[in-house]
């Protein structure tokens, strides 16, 4: 059971009362008078994310007073471990619906994170709050998935000069070798005689070498799943640089990477009946002698020629040769995730990744399991005649389009013209990062779109 939880057993346990708005006052009026007087004194009327201790007669807590809103987010739970006493024990006490208390008991956990790699010293289990897990939740399952994001976040707000691609490729063995997988990685110069030269030539640049994370998990024979995450540890924006400001997050661009190890871990740690495969392309978009240039044009592994319109849209080369090394096995299921194009943030925001996929029912199936666990996508047309805008007049393709108009769109156009086998592709243009504080959401790295994925996953391949 995770750390921050509590078994049932446990005794004297402080009472959590969930108050929606519109219930609060009729609730507030069944109690003694002293509590209504409290809860007016502070202004506590059940507002969102309200907490309001209330005091009992010894001048301890009788119960927190937590307020729900008009019960519409249903991830409102993650308010609540930072604004309680800590080192103490809280039960809900009310009956919760079990969807309502699976994702209560998560949005605590998710609540409760906090960075401290560089802290001078480290909050532990023991200081945070503990929560009676509510009657009826799988509480393996909330720790699997609370840990998955946790891994993502602190691998993403890792800056670049302590999370090259090396310290990449060793968070991920250490992953695998902790679920007894099988891990190759291919480094610099090989990646050229293993053939993927579109990785090498992003990464070439830097001081530290490119590589390809390689590992598989489960029995040969079960059905095929392979996560591909874009892992460029940090993007400069190349020869074609970006501004200074446009650079501060760009620790962030491996976010891709990060949160497919997240979703790795969920599967694994659950045993899900699945040979899964993980690749996770990494490098560094570095400024050198040695750095790919505006107007190269690259062989990719599969054979198709790109010319570089933009040194900037790096990603998606990495992407394309291990996308099409995870085509090449058919798989049953090819997901990727790349924070790729800031377009997707200009169309839909920081919170909502779209997502692009030619199945109708997967697409289907997967928006409909982001609603379920509140962990929002939304979908992107592969429109298609949006591809006459990557012709190229010297070579099979151009990673950019004149116009940069839909780039979220184009850009996905672009990776699948390199996944031509598998039919169950899925491609997540993430963001990766919450930009503002919120309550239970600290500024930093974020886990996007795995928590959906891996209810999809468990839904199609779990045994009934």
């Amino acid at each position: 059971m995770h750390p921050l939880f509590a078994d049932r057993t446990v005794t004297g346990a402080i009472p959590i009362w969930p108050l929606a708005k519109a219930d609060c006052e009729s609730w507030l009026a069944r109690q003694p008078a002293s509590m209504a007087r409290w809860a007016k004194t502070n202004k506590f009327d059940g507002s969102e994310g309200q907490v309001l201790k209330f005091p009992d007669s010894d001048g301890g807590i009788a119960g927190i007073g937590f307020g729900l809103g008009d019960n519409d987010n249903p991830l409102v739970w993650r308010a609540l471990p930072s604004a309680v006493p800590p080192q103490a024990c809280y039960r809900i006490d009310a009956a919760l619906a079990p969807a309502q208390a699976a994702l209560a008991a998560l949005a605590w956990l998710l609540g409760s994170y906090s960075f401290t790699r560089y802290k001078s010293a480290s909050e532990g289990a023991d200081d945070k709050p503990r929560l009676v897990v509510p009657e009826g939740v799988d509480a393996a399952d909330a720790g699997r998935i609370a840990e998955g994001v946790c891994l993502a976040r602190d691998l993403i707000n890792i800056p670049a000069c302590d999370l090259g691609p090396e310290e990449l490729a060793q968070a991920a063995h250490a992953l695998a070798e902790r679920y007894g997988a099988d891990f190759n990685e291919i480094v610099g110069d090989a990646l050229l005689d293993k053939n993927y030269p579109m990785i090498h030539a992003v990464g070439k640049g830097s001081v530290r070498p490119p590589r390809l994370i390689d590992f598989t998990w489960g029995e040969p024979d079960a059905p095929k799943l392979t996560l591909v995450g874009k892992g460029i540890v940090f993007d400069s924006g190349g020869l074609d640089l970006k501004p200074s400001s446009a650079m501060l997050l760009m620790k962030k661009d491996m976010g891709g990477a990060a949160n497919v190890l997240g979703l790795a871990q969920m599967i694994m740690d659950a045993a899900l009946p699945v040979r899964l495969r993980v690749l996770v392309p990494t490098a560094e978009n570095a400024i050198s002698g040695s750095a790919f240039r505006p107007g190269d044009v690259l062989q990719s592994r599969k054979g198709i020629s790109v010319e570089i319109g933009n040194t900037d849209a790096e990603g998606r080369l990495v992407l394309a040769d291990a996308l099409t090394e995870a085509d090449s096995e058919k798989p049953d299921m090819l997901i990727d995730l790349a924070t790729l194009t800031g377009a997707a943030r200009v169309a839909l925001g920081a919170e909502i990744p779209p997502f692009f996929t030619d199945d109708a029912a997967l697409a289907e199936d997967l928006y409909q399991h982001a609603e379920n666990v509140s962990d929002p996508l939304w979908r992107l047309p592969l429109w298609k005649p949006y591809a006459k805008g990557l012709e190229s007049k010297i070579a099979t393709v151009n990673n950019v389009t004149d116009g940069g108009m839909a780039g979220a769109i184009t850009a996905a156009l672009f990776l699948r013209k390199f996944v031509t086998d598998t039919t169950g592709w899925v491609h997540c243009d993430i963001y990766g990062w919450n930009a503002a504080a919120g309550p239970g959401r600290p500024v930093g790295g974020e886990g996007q779109a795995i928590r959906a994925l891996y209810s999809l996953i468990c839904a199609r391949y779990l045994p009934r």
